[in-house]
């Protein structure tokens, strides 16, 4: 075993190759960008190097400098991770050139399964089942091709991956747009615009099988379900695939292991399969689409299923060492789901995001991530936060503890997906093991909706959000302050009384809740709710089954102190010191209005946009309660 080795990469996946690591006794070097100089990889390794830098070109896909970094802290061997230079044969050779171990699979090896099309004649000779298709080199008659197999059909690019490239084309008159299109982007995405022509799966579902080897015989670990998808992207994996038969499960774990041994692989690798499941799970009707010569993201389902920890028998084989177990010794325990939490915009169009993870607090499973409470997300690298895995006795228990999970699960700072992978885990079709690639694009509208917080939900956000900025009492008649607040486009004006203690009185448009702090938790009108929030720069979050994020409306700020654009309210109660407008006096955006007293402080209202002073309700001197109208202007038409 090593002694030390190098992580050439970063996040989740450093940092749980650097779990096993610990376990074995093995000292571990992460490398990193400027911009990872205080990532959580960086703290949990034994030393660390700066590979300088902000993006991956910049610092982890520096072949030279992470050799270098390796060879000077005295590592043995690298481990690439997944992504940056996991699957590039020039770096393995340039790591055993070096004289150190590529933990991994042989350059050969990665070279051969690197092209889709050279693979799948590679498999064919192995007696591996192929798409129907065709993969020549030759491009200039790819029409007759896709006449000849019959449509509908996909173009696919050779050095293609995440559905860069790939074009569906179901009639023959739009094969020619759909050609330049792929090859457009194949040559944008690879630099290579060779494409390839399959026959289209009616009713695909993506089922790899895991496999290992140690360079001269190969074991399977059966099969993952990574059917759910988004434009060729994985959501959730699953172990093992639903509806699984013996019968099929013998034959593709077969094909696997036949394909690992046509490259004499060694380490751990993924044989992807694409299945016709117009008529349930046939052994006839599954198809090799293409290796992955790494670990991959989902890995940890099957280790949730074997009981086997992957990363540790990378470097054991890496090591000099034989396969850890036989085919005959390994077999499946229960269900596992794996769920990828990120932080993008989903109703956006899941546009990546970015933010502080201002508050970050992981439900009862097992959580793969790089990011601590306080980390930034950047703009720079894959904005994913985690990966959550559960396992369970069967199908429907593993479900049902994802779907607790995700719900148990708080994020603030930053939008994330967790409510899309929510609706998922609750979806009928998916619950019943009816899944296919196209499921989650037929059903996008009803998975993507946006759930609507309601009167008691908006009164707790409004009760924090009171918190986090005044607090108090009155003698005799109860403080009561308006709280601004902003949920997606709508504002929202509520009126927040102080009873007592930790309880208040909310109202909202025309209803009055009674809130109540109990701890970190809450109780509305009498009865306790399972609602936690958390307030920081973002607004305030309401976790209470779904998470619901409001942004708070500073009645300080001078963007905001205007509700509606035409009235300036009382942001508190206080007094008028100053006035400095009059009826029909013109006013542009950011002119002082007025300064109140309040809390022993002077607030300076000024004017959210240009307009002419229609009225002026106060005078110096005056007592006002917090949300009278001090001063309005004429509409904006």
């Amino acid at each position: 075993m090593f002694n030390k080795i190098l992580i050439a990469n970063r996040g989740e996946i450093a940092c749980r190759i650097i779990d096993t690591c610990r376990l074995l006794g093995v000292r571990t070097v992460a490398v990193h960008s400027d911009v990872d100089a205080l990532a959580r990889h960086v703290e949990m390794a034994d030393e660390a190097v700066s590979l300088g830098g902000q993006t991956p070109a910049e610092s982890y896909l520096r072949m030279d400098t992470v050799i270098e970094a390796a060879m000077a802290t005295g590592a043995q061997a690298i481990h690439p991770g997944y992504g940056f230079l996991s699957e590039n044969p020039d770096f393995v050779d340039a790591v055993e050139n070096a004289g150190l171990v590529f933990i991994g699979p042989s350059a050969k090896a990665i070279r051969a399964m690197g092209l889709k099309d050279a693979a799948k004649a590679l498999m064919q000779d192995a007696g591996v089942p192929v798409v129907p298709g065709y993969h020549g080199a030759a491009q200039d008659n790819l029409a007759a091709e896709a006449d000849a197999i019959g449509y509908p059909v996909l173009i696919k690019a050779v050095a293609g991956g995440g559905g860069k490239g790939m074009r569906r084309v179901d009639h023959a008159d739009a094969f020619a747009d759909a050609l330049e299109a792929a090859k457009s982007e194949a040559l944008k995405a690879f630099g290579n615009d060779v494409v390839l022509i399959e026959k289209y799966v009616p009713k695909p579902r993506h089922i790899e099988v895991q496999v290992f080897g140690d360079g001269k015989t190969a074991v399977h670990l059966f099969e993952r379900d990574c059917s759910l998808q988004r434009r060729h992207q994985k959501v959730i994996e699953e172990a093992p695939a639903p509806d699984m038969t013996p019968e099929m499960r013998a034959a593709m774990g077969q094909a696997a292991v036949r394909a690992a041994q046509a490259v004499g692989y060694a380490g751990a690798g993924t044989v992807e399969f694409i299945v016709d499941a117009s008529d349930g799970l046939l052994p006839d009707k599954f198809w090799f689409m293409e290796m992955n010569t790494r670990l991959q993201v989902e890995h940890p389902v099957t280790e949730a299923i074997t009981g086997v920890d992957l990363v540790e028998w990378q470097l054991r084989v890496a090591s000099g060492e034989a396969l850890p177990m036989a085919q005959d010794a390994l077999y499946i325990e229960g269900h596992a789901f794996e769920a990828r939490i990120y932080a993008e915009d989903v109703p956006a169009g899941f546009l990546p995001a970015t933010g502080t993870l201002e508050h970050l607090e992981f439900a009862d499973a097992r959580v793969d991530t790089g990011v601590r409470q306080g980390d930034v997300i950047s703009p720079f690298y894959d904005p994913m936060i985690a990966k959550m895995t559960v396992h369970g006795a069967d199908r429907a228990e593993a479900l049902a503890k994802l779907d607790r999970a995700l719900g148990d699960t708080q994020i603030a700072g930053t939008v994330t997906n967790i409510a899309f992978l929510k609706a998922l885990a609750q979806h009928r079709g998916f619950a019943a093991g009816d899944v296919d690639t196209g499921l989650i694009e037929r059903d996008l509208e009803i998975l993507t909706h946006v759930a609507e917080p309601c009167i008691r939900c908006r009164a707790i956000a409004a009760v924090a959000a009171h918190g986090a900025t005044l607090d108090g009492f009155a003698l005799w008649d109860p403080l009561e302050q308006t709280v601004l607040m902003r949920w997606g486009e709508e504002d929202i004006s509520a009126r927040v009384a102080t009873l007592g203690g930790e309880t208040f009185r909310v109202s909202l448009d025309k209803a009055r809740v009674h809130v109540a702090r109990i701890g970190e938790g809450w109780s509305v009108d009498g009865a306790k709710v399972a609602a936690k929030t958390t307030c920081g720069k973002a607004g305030v979050t309401v976790f209470w089954g779904n998470s619901y994020r409001f942004g708070l409306v500073d009645p300080l700020d001078r963007a905001s102190s205007n509700l509606g654009g035409d009235a300036t309210l009382a942001p508190m109660p206080g007094l008028v010191k100053s006035v400095f407008v009059a009826v029909g006096q013109e006013v542009a955006e950011g002119d002082k209005l007025a300064v109140l007293e309040a809390m022993k402080m002077e607030h300076v209202l000024r004017a959210s946009r240009a307009g002419v002073v229609a009225a002026v309700q106060v005078s110096e001197g005056s007592q006002i309660a917090a949300g009278d109208v001090m001063i309005a202007l004429e509409p904006d038409t």
